[in-house]
């Protein structure tokens, strides 16, 4: 199957609705693009995986893309990555240029959407090559190096650590599988909760609870206002042209170029490329000074890195089975469904879905740029939906959809209900939604190559002196560790204010 041929109507109708459901999602603030994804993936139940992907992907693009609607209309990020649109995007606003920063905006995101998608598909299999030689040691190794990157994930070091360990501490609760290394018993489960929680907790309902559940209850919490549409009216002042563009296309592919890497490295996200790109730009521009006070190139900035970072962010998912940032984590989900397994071996057994993922996402970026760019005028009205309105229907999607998830176990559906709390309360004594998932996706595999590497070698020194590569990954452990601590210290003299 070639990447045209991969291209059917139904899959073209699934990355329309996602696109178009990911932007709204993007668009109201306190909803992201990982809740869009979370929230709709129990609707790939019933589908294939290309349609699956098909609407994941769409979502994905179209979450990310909605963001910079509040950004730049009350100054208000849709999402993480979007914050620093609203540096010259609400400005331009304030000025009269609603419209005219909106579509800057839209095309900087197909322009990086894209660069993405490029480079995704240049090296993602090439990195799956050079994997697919590792042995136990160096998967295992790799899952740690992963794991390490909930330090840098968390906004603090400490919290981001417990939360990621009481993941991996979870993933582990369940019968410790034969196949495994283990012996069959069941663990960490009490005498009379073992026939219930013989399988373990399922990924799906997990993932809805924290990233659907715990947002509503957050947003309730502050009692759900309605926020008034902003007050801009689009195609007042200087209207938009893409001459505007002219003299910024090294900054399109520049910022592009650094969502895009910021994106393969698992865990740094969205918000982090946004700044750096727009920290870049300011150093390079010929009026520094002017940045903050509404300049186009401000938004391309902003914009062409936070839909770099899509791409990017597959590159470790689907050649080392590595979620690259909280919605990717979500999306391996998606794949459980279909009972497939990421890593290494994904694009070469199933070169198909590879296609899929490629097209849909070229697709998706497509899609978003004539959706928003020729709508616009009527998506900013999604700021108007009363959040009163819409919660009620996404917690009966979301309880709907974990009732599913496993053909209609009810105990799904308390595990929604029992993370979703798990996440309200857990955010209020600093535990962290990111790290706990990462830690929950991957505990069960960091398990199996550790058990697996023991078995082989019978030694715990294999794992440093195994091979080159194995060094290389210690290195890479170390240098993540570094620089998490390094972050902790650096905020830690911000606050003390030294």
């Amino acid at each position: 199957m070639d990447l045209i041929s991969a291209i059917t109507p139904l899959e073209i109708a699934l990355v329309m609705s996602g696109v178009m459901i990911g932007i709204v999602f993007g668009a109201i603030p306190g909803m992201t693009a990982t809740m869009a994804v979370a929230v709709c993936l129990p609707m790939t139940y019933g589908l294939d995986l290309n349609s699956s992907l098909a609407l994941l992907l769409g979502l994905y693009v179209g979450g990310i893309s909605g963001g910079l609607v509040p950004a730049i209309l009350i100054n208000i990020p849709g999402t993480p990555s979007s914050i620093t649109t609203t540096f010259d995007g609400h400005p331009m606003a304030q000025k009269g240029e609603a419209e005219r920063a909106l579509k800057i905006g839209i095309v900087s995101s197909l322009i990086g959407g894209l660069f993405s998608a490029v480079v995704l598909f240049l090296f993602a299999p090439a990195l799956a090559d050079i994997a697919i030689k590792f042995s136990y040691v160096e998967k295992f190794l790799i899952i740690l190096f992963a794991l390490t990157i909930i330090a840098s994930l968390s906004k603090n070091l400490l919290n981001g650590a417990i939360s990621g360990v009481l993941g991996i501490w979870l993933a582990l609760v369940g019968t410790y599988d034969l196949n495994t290394g283990g012996n069959g018993d069941i663990r960490l489960v009490p005498g009379f909760l073992e026939d219930t929680l013989i399988n373990g907790f399922s990924l799906l309902p997990v993932l809805i609870g924290l990233f659907g559940l715990t947002v509503i209850l957050e947003e309730a919490a502050k009692g759900v206002p309605a926020e008034p549409l902003s007050h801009f009216k689009l195609g007042d002042g200087k209207r938009f042209e893409f001459s505007v563009f002219r003299g910024h296309f090294g900054t399109l592919l520049r910022s592009s170029a650094i969502g895009t890497f910021i994106g393969l490295l698992p865990g740094i996200g969205g918000s982090a490329a946004s700044v750096l790109a727009y920290a870049h730009q300011k150093n390079l521009s010929k009026h520094p000074e002017r940045l903050g006070t509404g300049e186009p190139e401000g938004v391309m900035a902003s914009e062409s890195s936070n839909n770099g970072l899509t791409g990017g962010a597959m590159i470790p998912l689907v050649s080392l089975g590595i979620p690259g940032d909280s919605t990717t984590a979500v999306m391996i989900g998606a794949f459980t469904l279909q009972g497939l397994q990421l890593g290494p071996l994904f694009i070469g057994e199933h070169i198909d879905a590879w296609h899929e993922i490629m097209t849909n996402l070229v697709l998706a970026n497509i899609v978003m740029f004539f959706v928003m760019f020729f709508a616009i005028r009527h998506i900013v009205k999604v700021i108007q939906v009363p959040k009163h309105l819409l919660y009620p229907l996404i917690v009966v999607m979301c309880a709907v959809g974990s009732y599913s998830a496993n053909s209609g176990i009810m105990f799904d559906v308390w595990t929604f209900l029992l993370f979703g709390v798990f996440g309200y309360f857990g955010h209020k004594v600093g535990l962290e939604s990111a790290p706990f998932i990462i830690g929950f996706i991957l505990g069960k595999d960091a398990e199996v190559y550790f058990v697996k590497s023991i078995e082989s070698y019978g030694t715990l020194s294999i794992f440093f002196t195994k091979s080159p590569i194995a060094m290389g990954l210690w290195v890479l452990i170390v240098l993540s560790l570094g620089y998490a601590f390094y972050q902790a210290w650096r905020n830690l003299r911000r606050e003390s204010g030294r």
